[in-house]
């Protein structure tokens, strides 16, 4: 078919996980050839354009991000899991990174869809996420044979209550580098081109996050989203800093072309000791309650509350001996209380060494999730079709429609 003129429509499963808002795609719903496949993708989410005003996308990081699920293709899993973040600037879909909020809903949609038999009080999803190569384990629970949906568990950041899904990541250590700590060093000295230093903390664990001082770059670490994002000059010097990181990890070749929309990792988070504030919800932060004050960027803007994947990598950094969140956290166990935006997160994380680097035994936190929408995504075919092979692709889709 040549499809000019057309409609396509394409299953679409719009979920909430944790923070962060996705649509769910099904692999043999989309076509084989990774161009096309691509093409669609960011035609259904209305990328590139700010507002994703034509698309489902939600004009923000945190609402672009896209999960293809299929059957398993490693034996213990049940699902398979590929995350992508949908850029809104560029027609560039980052499957480099991965997202711990979004893997909760894929665990909830692969017990809603029978990947899984059910089995009281928790059901372990077993979730193979493509891109790191690693299993999770998303707990569902369930009652009488029926998903648990109704409980009194709250995340900060999200609207009320829902039944409490924990995430356990197993050996979540060195996923892009291979080793947790990539350069070899607890703690690195990063200098920009005009001669500033900075020390920094580069942690891959679950995501590469690299971690400086609030006070070393200027700010409290108590600021919220306008403030944060206001603040041009603080973005150039923590962008360059994490290009810089991401040079020194062995992630970003120097003088290569590095954007936040282009380029998802390293993230960067920055960190300072426990203090009060007032949060995004106007909930009060006590200094009490937290171990830790930290604020998170994605894309190079403040994530409005604190991405599950960074949240690991800190809750790691912070059991190693010299990293700046080890200095700076409050608490010298396993768990760690995050004072983010929006109010608070706690996560564990369990290291032991393993020769010069170390070894992420556990990590895990609670988040909740809900489907939101089941339905189609309708597309123009016009512009879609580049190639005969991609004609095929198109024309093996089980839902094309003439609209």
């Amino acid at each position: 078919m040549h499809g000019y003129g057309q409609l396509i429509k394409v299953r679409a499963t719009i979920m909430r996980g944790g923070t962060s808002k996705g649509i769910i795609l099904r692999k043999y719903d989309l076509p084989a050839d990774a161009k096309a496949r691509d093409e669609m993708i960011l035609r259904i989410f209305g990328s590139p354009d700010h507002s994703q005003i034509d698309g489902l996308g939600g004009g923000t990081s945190l609402t672009s991000k896209l999960a293809i699920v299929g059957p398993p293709t490693v034996p213990g899993a049940h699902i398979d899991y590929t995350f992508g973040q949908v850029s809104l600037e560029n027609k560039v879909i980052d499957y480099h990174v991965t997202c711990g909020n979004i893997v909760t809903a894929v665990g909830l949609y692969a017990a809603e869809e029978g990947f899984v038999p059910l089995t009281e009080p928790v059901t372990e999803v077993r979730v193979f996420n493509t891109n790191t190569k690693k299993i999770t384990i998303v707990e569902i629970p369930v009652e009488g044979e029926q998903i648990v949906y109704e409980g009194d568990f709250s995340i900060d950041g999200v609207p009320g209550q829902g039944s409490k899904i924990m995430l356990n990541f197993l050996d979540s250590g060195g996923i892009f580098t291979g080793k947790t700590l990539p350069t070899g060093n607890a703690t690195d000295t990063v200098t920009l081109k005009d001669g500033r230093q900075f020390a920094v903390s580069i942690i891959d664990c679950s995501n590469l996050v690299v971690f400086v001082r609030a006070e070393d770059v200027g700010i409290r670490g108590t600021e919220l989203q306008n403030e944060f994002d206001n603040n041009e000059e603080l973005l150039d010097t923590l962008e360059q800093i994490r290009i810089e990181a991401g040079v020194a990890a062995g992630l970003i070749q120097p003088g290569e072309v590095v954007k936040p929309t282009t380029h998802a990792l390293p993230k960067i988070g920055v960190v300072t000791s426990p203090k009060s504030y007032v949060s995004s919800t106007r909930m009060p932060v006590s200094q009490g309650d937290i171990d830790i004050t930290s604020r998170y960027l994605s894309m190079g803007k403040l994530h409005k509350a604190y991405a599950v994947s960074g949240a690991i990598a800190l809750a790691a950094a912070k059991t190693i001996p010299g990293t700046i969140p080890h200095e700076v956290a409050r608490t010298a166990g396993n768990g760690l209380s995050i004072g983010h935006p929006s109010g608070m997160l706690y996560v564990e994380a369990a290291v032991e060494p393993a020769g010069l680097d170390w070894r992420v035994t556990r990590a895990a936190c609670g988040r909740t999730a809900r489907r939101l929408m089941d339905g189609f995504s309708y597309i123009p075919a016009a512009g879609l079709l580049a190639s005969e092979r991609e004609e095929r692709d198109f024309a093996q889709l089980s839902l094309p429609n003439m609209c």
